[in-house]
């Protein structure tokens, strides 16, 4: 096997065989088992897709294997040696342990690589001089291309390296820091083998109520809430073995461009990720609202309960009975008939879900009244096809658009005053408008509200195409069975064998049948993860609580970000939100952001939020920030890209939407830049993105972007 060590000529003593020999023998021991493992693991897919489904639970778990199986062929086949994160030795003189994304063991049982996640490896990025959990030393590689192009050790102990030879790899921290400062790239870089302990505290905390993680620009947060999704998935028992779902929100598509290599990294590929915007369908198109006053009207929970109230006036028994006439007489519907039905339901039924149990409830009240004057498959059969009772019950329970409901209160003033008898005349008049279905960013709470209480309006309409499918289906083959049967001249009469009822299933075939594709985000989730939820307002936390039962959640976020302000603590914030149980991480040192610029924008930030949480750098990049006019522009970058070679880095101009994009170089607002990172990031005019808050956090947002070089351009 090749070494997997292809360090620089300046790194030639870190080459010595007694630095790197152990690291070599053990990493023909991994490359044996990977590729036994990726050959067993592909006969056992191949087995697995040629068995038949089989009924019930084996075919769920046969499919979940599947699954399964296919993520770590995808897992295998992404990484080689470079599954390998480090090493960690023990102080008590045990055999070094080598971490790894994956766990895997030899034929015999011992441990090759200890999954990341494991409670074994936590010490591998918690440790510290101060609490060194039992280790001797660490140490971290640095991959590049499946080649190992540098690594560094620390020690815990007095004598955790040996002689003299091991101390050429001693790097306490320089090397971590050099890191940092590494060209960026469209993609969040991998930083799996460097999570610090007070990132990884958080990471491995648990999932019960809601956990606040607050840092400023450049702290991790993202990274620590992306490594908590894999790492919940793979410990906590109400997420792991597939019994429920994580689902990350972020604050625009950028950011989930940005961030879409994270998790597949870490081995998990079923992890749902979106924005707001995504969990409705006019999502898509929704402008921005134009008034600040609607937008903060509509910004409230308490609104969002006019949709529930909305979809009730449809949901009233009427007060009047009706005579139905019959073949064989007339029968009597009275009010609490209708009354009796409409109770029918189980709480929570969507409203057009529960439409299909109402009308057979009313009928079969009614049959049942009447008993004895006609067979009772034929007195239902003659109310069911009754045109003036269809028509009442449609009358009384409609199919309803959820779109259209919401429209209804845009639109109709009396309507929705009645649905929400707290709003004053003038706010009613301003939430009215010309075009009700012009759908705005503040309204996605109500359409997804009205969408989940309401349903699919096809859903009666798809149900009953569905049961007439089954019922051909069902005369198809019991045709079939007769004839076989009849034509079965064995002694034994196996055909008979068709009638019995574990036959019956096995024979019926749904594949063809109509059904609706699943809506992937309207959840449960077992947890939810919201990045930038210093952004999001009460009626849009209504969206996300939703879809969480449990109140479990990651909120990540900075309050010095938040562009319309944020003045409650997180708790109170949460507890106004929905949220009761909250418990607060939060991170004070910034990795990202070179001490240069940070110097420029803290007082920016300090100047509209005295209390801000401004992290420390830890690192200076020696490049003070730069000042220059807004002709300087095209200069600055041209000079940037011919100092930095074709894949050395990326830039970003914020503040200026006439700049066209050039490669390696994207143009960006300061919000569609939060979240994201970049070596250069020039500022064109900071002082036109307003006074007060808003402006100053733009400001602050945009130069806290920049890993390396900042510059800011004045008119």
């Amino acid at each position: 096997m090749t070494t997997p060590f292809a360090l620089p000529d300046r790194l030639a003593a870190k080459a010595a065989p007694a630095l790197v020999a152990d690291d070599e023998r053990h990493f023909a021991a991994i490359a044996a088992r990977l590729e036994q493992a990726l050959a067993e693991a592909s006969d056992r897919l191949a087995t697995l897709r040629r068995r038949p489904a089989g009924p019930g639970q084996e075919a769920v778990e046969r499919d979940l294997e599947i699954h399964a199986l296919s993520g770590r062929i995808r897992m295998l086949g992404r990484f080689g040696l470079d599954l390998c994160l480090g090493r960690i030795v023990p102080a008590d003189g045990g055999a070094p342990v080598y971490l790894g994304r994956l766990g895997l063991s030899d034929d015999e049982g011992g441990r090759l690589l200890v999954d990341w996640r494991s409670p074994a490896a936590e010490p591998f990025f918690a440790a510290t001089h101060g609490t060194p959990m039992g280790l001797a030393s660490r140490r971290r590689y640095r991959w590049t291309r499946g080649r190992i192009t540098d690594y560094w050790d620390e020690v815990f102990t007095e004598d955790g390296l040996e002689d003299a030879a091991e101390r050429a790899a001693l790097d306490d921290q320089s090397a971590f820091i050099a890191s940092l400062g590494a060209a960026r790239s469209p993609r969040m870089r991998d930083v799996l083998g460097t999570i610090q302990a007070d990132q990884d505290a958080i990471i491995r905390a648990g999932s019960h109520g809601a956990l606040v993680v607050d840092g400023g620009p450049g702290t991790g947060k993202t990274v620590v809430a992306l490594h908590r999704a894999a790492y919940l998935l793979y410990a906590d028992p109400r997420l792991s073995g597939h019994r429920g779902g994580v689902l990350v929100v972020g604050p625009h598509q950028p950011y989930l461009d940005y961030v879409g290599d994270v998790l597949p990294g870490l081995g998990e590929e079923g992890v749902a990720t979106c924005t707001l915007r995504d969990l409705v369908p006019e999502g898509a198109t929704a402008r921005p609202e134009a008034d600040p006053a609607v937008a903060a009207l509509k910004s409230r929970s308490g609104l969002v309960d006019a949709v529930e109230a909305a979809v009730r006036h449809y949901e009233r028994p009427p007060k009047r009975g009706l005579e139905v006439e019959t073949p064989w007489t007339e029968v009597w519907i009275g009010p609490e008939d209708w009354a009796e039905a409409f109770a029918a339901p189980e709480p929570g039924t969507a409203h057009n879900v529960a439409r299909d149990a109402v009308w057979e409830e009313l009928l079969a009240i009614v049959v049942d009244r009447n008993e004895g004057v006609a067979a009772p498959h034929l007195l239902h059969r003659a109310l069911a096809q009754h045109p003036e009772l269809r028509a009442a019950f449609n009358r009384a329970w409609p199919v309803l658009d959820p779109a259209g409901v919401v429209a209804d209160l845009w639109s109709v003033p009396a309507y929705l005053r009645a649905c929400a008898p707290t709003l004053s005349d003038a706010e009613v008049a301003a939430l009215q408008r010309d075009e009700p279905r012009a759908w705005t960013v503040s309204d996605l709470p109500y359409l997804d509200a009205a969408r989940l209480r309401i349903g699919d309006p096809e859903t009666s309409r798809r149900a009953r195409r569905r049961e007439a499918a089954q019922a051909v289906e069902r005369e198809q083959r019991e045709l079939v069975m007769d004839h076989l049967i009849a034509a079965d001249d064995s002694e034994m009469q196996v055909m008979s064998m068709l009638r019995r009822q574990d036959a019956q299933h096995s024979l019926a075939d749904e594949s063809g049948l109509p059904a609706a594709d699943p809506d992937e985000l309207a959840g449960p989730f077992a947890h939810i993860i919201v990045d930038e939820a210093q952004e999001l307002t009460d009626a849009e936390w209504r969206m996300l609580l939703a879809r969480n039962p449990s109140r479990s959640f990651t909120v990540v976020g900075d309050r010095a970000q938040a562009r319309h302000g944020f003045t409650e603590s997180w708790a109170e914030r949460l507890e106004r939100a929905g949220l009761d149980r909250v418990e607060l991480a939060s991170l004070t040192v910034n990795y990202r952001t070179p001490a240069e610029v940070m110097a420029a924008a803290e007082p920016v930030i300090r100047a509209a939020i005295p209390d801000a949480n401004v992290p420390t750098s830890i690192r200076e990049s020696g490049r003070p920030v730069e000042y220059a006019p807004v002709a300087a522009l095209d200069e600055v970058i041209d000079g940037w890209l011919a100092a930095h070679a074709e894949g050395e880095g990326i830039a970003c101009v914020i503040g200026d939407p006439t700049f066209e994009p050039r490669p390696r170089v994207r143009s960006l607002t300061p919000s569609l830049a939060k979240g994201l990172e970049f070596d250069l990031v020039v500022l064109v005019e900071p002082e036109r993105f307003g006074a007060g808050i808003e402006g100053a956090v733009d400001r602050y947002v945009a130069m806290t972007r920049a890993t390396g070089q900042l510059v800011v351009l004045a008119g």
